[in-house]
């Protein structure tokens, strides 16, 4: 199998793994909320504080995983340590949005993970310190796809059902906007030669498979602890 036909193949399986995913993220109760006008302020903290929770381990397990891939894929560890980069402050905007609602800063600086971001995390950080673990790029392909497809959305519906102002959704409108970049990085890594070792193309879309079942988890915990 070339290269091309396995890229290609790859991106068929993430893809109907993404496409029951967004199906599935619809049913959720707080999502739920939002896309039938009955969102509150309250939900929106608290989507808020659960988002903050996730991207500050983000740029960590990334980073992890930067640190698991042996020299011979050096070019593809740049690229896992550029993601990180760009992400590792984005936690900054969530806390700023969070006040600009009337939130306390130090309730969202100590709020505890709910227990599906605890499963999500525990995964991600397993994962990030095997050797070479470019299946994460599975998890990369539904978090990424998330900020892309899905969070300049609910963005605009939350600004529009609470009457907020731009900048105190910014971090949705943000990721909704610039997320097509992190989605390209994916798909140059993706072609980067990866997909030669074993399996490695079944292994992205299970844990694609995973992530999405674990992150569904998250926001369906949003607000239990």
């Amino acid at each position: 199998m070339t290269q091309n036909v396995q890229v290609e193949s790859v991106m068929r399986g993430l893809i109907k793994v993404w496409m029951d995913f967004a199906s599935e993220i619809d049913n959720v109760p707080l999502i739920k909320k939002l896309q039938q006008g009955r969102f509150r302020l309250e939900d929106y903290q608290q989507l808020l504080v659960n988002h903050r929770q996730q991207v500050i381990e983000g740029s960590r397990w990334i980073a992890r995983a930067a640190s698991s891939i042996t020299g011979e894929y050096a070019d593809q560890r740049s690229l896992f340590l550029k993601h990180a980069v760009t992400e590792h402050r984005d936690y900054k905007m969530l806390e700023a949005n969070y006040v600009s609602v009337g939130g306390k800063l130090e309730d969202i600086l100590h709020a505890e993970k709910n227990i599906g971001t605890e499963a999500l995390h525990a995964f991600m950080y397993q994962r990030a310190s095997e050797p070479n673990p470019f299946d994460l790029l599975g998890a990369m392909f539904i978090i990424e796809g998330l900020g892309q497809k899905k969070a300049a959305q609910w963005g605009e519906r939350i600004k529009e059902q609470l009457g907020l102002e731009d900048k105190q959704v910014s971090f949705l409108l943000y990721h909704g906007q610039n997320d097509d970049d992190h989605m390209k990085q994916f798909e140059t890594a993706l072609a980067s030669g990866i997909l030669s070792i074993k399996e490695m193309d079944k292994k992205i879309i299970k844990t694609a498979k995973i992530v999405a079942r674990l992150y569904r988890l998250q926001l369906e915990e949003i607000g239990h602890y």
